[in-house]
This record gives structure tokens, C-alpha cells and sequence, in this order.
């Protein structure tokens, strides 16, 4: 199948599975009537900020009664999705009873539950609505009491199921008290005042760090994972600046897919602790028996802290990984909204070799960018900074220079330019080629940057072709390679640097902004300076007169003192280029390296 189509089926699959079912469409949970959002559980009761009405309180079959979901003014404004259904009031576990009619229909929908059509009602997206009315037909075979029961979603992870409305029963019979719904015993996490230390790290546990050596107690850009063997369990400690969650994973391999996820995700003013399963490059899915306990978290300042102990081992969910196994580990960031977590905001920060978590402890080492993709930033940093620049400045400005010398037969000028130009082209080839390896194919989420490349390599294959098949010098044609070499070149130089601005911001190659930046900068204002100046020498606008002294022919002796100086100029021009383009290719390069 093409690889496009597959990223539009991942991204649909993605786009349903973190959005819940937005649509409303959810017989799915017709019978328990509990929302399948990952990870989540329904809110404590009665602490519910809605409430569900009726507008009789005594029926028979054949009757409609009006059924409004609205807040109870406890501090809820509005609700995003809603699921009513009527049951028989001595059987509140049993199957929806009567249909509905809708009135509304932009907010409200029928769905089927059981055979009946009709018997359920649902929103039809997630727009915030302050109240909803529907119209319940009492069938012929009415139970004697039926109860409303609503479930309500305030948000994706904070909703209430099974919310009652009174009683109604039919005409001579003795109303049924309004039964209270599930209650969910759950264990909040413990806040921990101060902030994470990495005090211990290679001697009592194993720390994971980004930058490297960064301290958490006093870096507010520092990343940071450790762990600890403590009896038949490990505590992990985890902590970074984001807005919506911190994460690591437990992975058999440096590729995202089939991994052991833990995610510390910020929900409102408090830290969520969850244990996910991923599933290839998809959502995280939420793991049931996942042996967090002793958890606790710390919110401060824009960073997010959490600690918690996991069993070595967990039989009862294969998903979960044996700590007593060595794996890579990936440590992410990223958005949250309501406790839904989004796609991490850069590349995750991964160890550079696999570890036993209850090995022995060691500082480890990671990156936020694959070997691969390092070596396509060296070779085309490399290729159009120094090596294309270098060839185009000697190729213009440079021809009556060296006249008397020559390199295997050609003259200097033109060998340089030759030699230039070819590693343009094999650097510029190499680099191509990596991305697409370590992808597998094409990046739908790189931008304008892989268009630039493949423009940019398309211009650099068809220059020595054109080099190739040109006119001889004295050819009336000859002056149309001239103006297409230029023009050619020219673009691919300009196209090329627009490539690398991008390229320093892509998630694999991430590089610090303001070095990355500052250098790119310096580097084209170094050779636009360059160019100028060997330009305006060129046209005899920087030349000066020379005064003869009378002792040799005044119009040889002004000729040859005015060429050592215009050649003198020329090439201090050209070594200051060259030392202040290796100096900020250098400096990429260290970039590059420190990532």
C-alpha cells in the first residue's frame, strides 16, 4: 500500500483513538453506560455538578415525558457529551426501556441500544452545551417505575456515569426511591514538596539526563529520568518543563512502537500518573494491573515531577515489561488538554545503549537525534556552506588568476571549481539518501524542508551535466550554458541555505535555536560581504592609482603593480572568507554533535 495511505489510516486511527468518540456515536457503552476514554475513571458521587429532570412524576403508557440534562449550579457551566437512556427503575442494570424524540438536533441524536429503536440519546459533538432536552415515549409495556440515567462528560477525562433523575412510576403504583449510582473508591497521588535531586545519580541509581549532566533541582530546561532497584520493585523518578505531560519508555529497539510508556500528565492543578501501552506509532492506550503504587508528583514553575514504585514484575498484563531486562529508554514531552496527551513537542530524548532497570546504577548517555540524521546535517552543512560557496567565488573571480599554472593539464581556476563542484554533488547525494533510510520513506511532518532538498539535489545533479554536454568556448551558443550554469547554480546555493534555516528547527535534528540561527546568519552575511567586495573589485571600483617612479616604463610598471594588487586583494579576500566559513560550519557542527 502506499506510504501515504498509510499515514492517512495512522492518522485517522490516532485522530479517533485521542478524541474519544466526539461524534457521540457510543452503543458501544449502551450497557454500562461508562465512556471508553483511556486511562480514566469516572468521577466520586454525588459530587456530581449536573443533574437530570423530569417534568412528571406519574405516567402511563402511551405518555412522553420531557428529560433535561442540565447544570446543578455546584460550579459546572456547560458539558461536552452526554449518554441518556430510561431503565426500569427495580432493575437499574438491565436494558434501556421506551424511545426518545429529539429537540434539538444539532446537539442530540438517537441511538439504538438493545433492539429498540431510538432508546438512547447522545450528543452529536463536543461543543459545549448548558443544557439538553429530550421527549421519552412510555411504551405499551412499561415497566411500573422507570429511572433516567444520564452519564455526562465535563471533559474527555472528567465525567460522571449513571447520574439518576427521580422516579417516575406509573398511575396507582408506590413510587420507588431514587436509587444513588456507582461510587468509584479511587487513590489520589501524594504531593512532594521539594523538587527532584540528582544527588546519587551513578552510585545509588541510574539517571537518564538531557542535557547531559543537567541538574533538576536547578535546571528549569533539564530533563530528567532515574531509577532505583528497591526489593522486588524500582522507583522511578521523572521530571521535565512542559505543558502537558512528561513521559519515558521501556523499548526493545531505538523505533517508537510496541513499548511500555509512563506517563506523568498535568490534569487541571493536579499530576496525573498513568502506565500505556504503544501500539506502532500510534495514541498511547491505557494499561489496566499496571503496579504503580507509592505514587506522588510535584507541579512548580512550569515543571512537571513524578515518582512512583513498579513490580519488577507483572504477570498479569503481558504489555508491561520485566524490569530485569535491559531496554532503551525514551523521555518525551509534550501537550496535554484534560489530561489527553498529545503528540511529544520534539524528538525524545533516547539512551544511546540499552540498560537492565535493575542493573547496576550508571549516568547514561542519549540523544534527541539518530547518528543518520546527524550525518545528513554534517554532509549538507558541509556541502553548501564551504564546498559550493568556495567553487562559485574561485569559478567567477578568480579565472585570470595563476595564469602561467595548471593542474594535471587545466588551468588552477578551473580544477578547484571542478573538484568543488564534485563534492557538492557526493555530499549532497549521500545526505539525501539518509533521511529516507532512517524514515523508510517519505516525512509528511518535515514541512517545506524534504521539497527544498529535493529541489536543491535535482539542481545539483543536472550541473555537471550541463558541464558535460556544453558548447566550446568560441560556440555562438555558448553564452546560454554560461547564463544556465550561473543561474542554476546560483539557485541551488539560495534554495539550499533556505533548506538549512529549516532543517536546524526539524524534530530530528533539533538544534539550539539561538546558535543554530546566529551562525546560519553570520555565515550568509559572511558570504554576501565576500561576494560584494571581490564584485566591486571585479568592476575596477575598488582599484587605485599607482604614481611610477621613473625608473621603468611607467604604463608596464603601473600595469603589473596595479594586477599584484588587485591579485593580493582577492585573495585576502578569499582566505578570510574561507577561515570565517570553516569557523561557522564548525560551529554547526558542534551543534549538531551536542544534541
Amino acid at each position: 500500500m502506499d506510504l501515504r495511505l498509510w499515514s492517512l489510516l495512522l492518522a485517522a486511527v490516532c485522530g479517533v483513538t485521542v478524541e474519544g468518540f466526539k461524534n457521540g456515536k457510543v452503543t458501544a457503552a449502551c450497557d454500562s453506560m461508562v465512556p471508553l476514554h483511556d486511562q480514566h475513571s469516572p468521577s466520586v458521587q454525588p459530587s456530581s455538578p449536573y443533574m437530570v429532570t423530569v417534568d412528571k412524576s406519574k405516567f402511563s403508557p402511551g405518555d412522553k415525558i420531557k428529560v433535561s440534562i442540565l447544570p446543578s449550579g455546584s460550579g459546572a457551566k456547560y458539558f461536552e457529551g452526554f449518554l441518556l437512556e430510561a431503565r426500569d427503575a427495580g432493575h437499574l442494570d438491565g436494558p434501556a426501556v421506551g424511545s426518545f424524540d429529539l429537540v434539538d438536533l444539532t446537539i442530540s441524536q438517537l441511538l439504538n441500544c438493545g433492539n429498540i429503536q431510538g432508546s438512547a440519546v447522545s450528543h452529536t459533538s463536543k461543543t459545549k452545551k448548558t443544557e439538553v432536552q429530550v421527549i421519552w415515549n412510555a411504551p405499551k409495556d412499561s415497566p411500573p417505575s422507570v429511572q433516567f440515567l444520564a452519564t455526562v462528560v465535563q471533559h474527555y477525562s472528567t465525567f460522571w456515569v449513571k447520574i439518576p433523575a427521580p422516579v417516575v412510576s406509573q398511575n396507582g403504583v408506590t413510587p420507588l426511591p431514587t436509587r444513588p449510582t456507582m461510587t468509584v473508591e479511587t487513590t489520589t497521588p501524594s504531593v512532594f514538596p521539594k523538587p527532584f535531586s540528582s544527588e546519587g545519580c551513578g552510585s545509588k541509581k541510574s539517571c537518564l539526563r538531557g542535557p547531559v549532566g543537567c541538574h533538576p533541582e536547578t535546571d528549569p530546561d533539564c530533563f530528567f529520568l532515574s531509577f532505583a532497584p528497591v526489593a522486588h520493585s524500582v522507583v522511578f523518578e521523572l521530571s521535565g518543563p512542559a505543558e502537558g505531560y512528561v513521559a519515558f519508555a521501556l523499548s526493545l529497539d531505538k523505533w517508537m512502537g510496541n513499548d511500555d510508556v509512563y506517563q506523568c500528565v498535568r490534569n487541571g492543578d493536579r499530576v496525573d500518573i498513568e502506565a500505556a501501552y504503544v501500539k506502532g506509532r500510534t495514541h498511547p492506550e491505557g494499561a489496566s494491573g499496571s503496579g504503580i503504587s507509592d505514587a506522588a508528583w510535584r507541579l512548580a514553575d512550569g515543571i512537571i515531577q513524578c515518582r512512583f514504585r513498579r513490580e519488577v514484575r507483572i504477570p498479569q498484563d503481558h504489555r508491561r515489561f520485566d524490569l530485569d531486562k535491559s531496554y532503551y529508554l525514551f523521555l518525551a514531552n509534550g501537550r496535554a488538554e484534560y489530561g489527553k496527551v498529545h503528540r511529544h513537542d520534539c524528538q525524545p530524548l533516547i539512551s544511546t545503549y540499552k540498560k537492565v532497570i535493575t542493573g547496576s546504577p550508571e549516568n547514561m548517555n542519549g540523544s534527541r537525534s539518530p547518528l543518520m540524521m546527524k550525518f545528513h546535517g554534517a554532509l549538507m552543512l558541509v556541502a553548501w556552506m564551504t564546498a559550493a560557496t568556495t567553487g562559485i567565488i574561485i569559478a567567477r573571480y578568480f579565472k585570470p588568476s595563476w595564469p602561467d599554472r595548471t593542474i594535471f593539464g587545466q588551468k588552477v581556476w578551473f580544477q578547484v571549481h571542478r573538484v568543488m563542484m564534485i563534492l557538492v554533488v557526493l555530499l549532497t547525494g549521500t545526505g539525501f539518501i539518509l533521511p529516507f533510510i532512517y524514515r523508510g520513506g517519505w516525512s509528511s511532518r518535515a514541512g517545506a524542508h524534504p521539497y527544498l532538498g529535493c529541489t536543491v539535489m535535482t539542481l545539483a545533479v543536472l550541473q555537471p551535466f550541463m558541464a558535460i554536454f556544453r558548447p566550446p568556448p568560441d560556440s555562438a551558443r555558448r553564452y546560454i550554458f554560461n547564463w544556465m550554469h550561473m543561474g542554476a547554480g546560483t539557485s541551488a546555493v539560495i534554495i539550499a541555505v533556505a533548506a538549512m534555516f529549516l532543517g536546524v528547527g526539524q524534530q530530528a535534528l533539533l538544534l539550539p535555536t539561538v546558535v543554530s540561527n546566529v551562525a546560519l546568519v553570520g555565515f550568509a552575511v559572511w558570504f554576501a560581504v565576500a561576494f560584494l567586495v571581490l564584485e566591486l573589485q571585479k568592476q575596477g571600483l575598488l582599484k587605485r592609482e599607482t604614481q611610477s617612479t621613473g625608473d621603468d616604463d611607467p604604463i608596464l610598471f603601473e600595469t603589473s603593480q596595479a594586477d599584484y594588487k588587485d591579485s593580493m586583494v582577492k585573495n585576502v579576500v578569499l582566505a578570510v572568507f574561507i577561515i570565517g566559513n570553516v569557523g561557522f560550519v564548525i560551529a554547526l557542527l558542534c551543534s549538531i554533535n551536542s544534541v
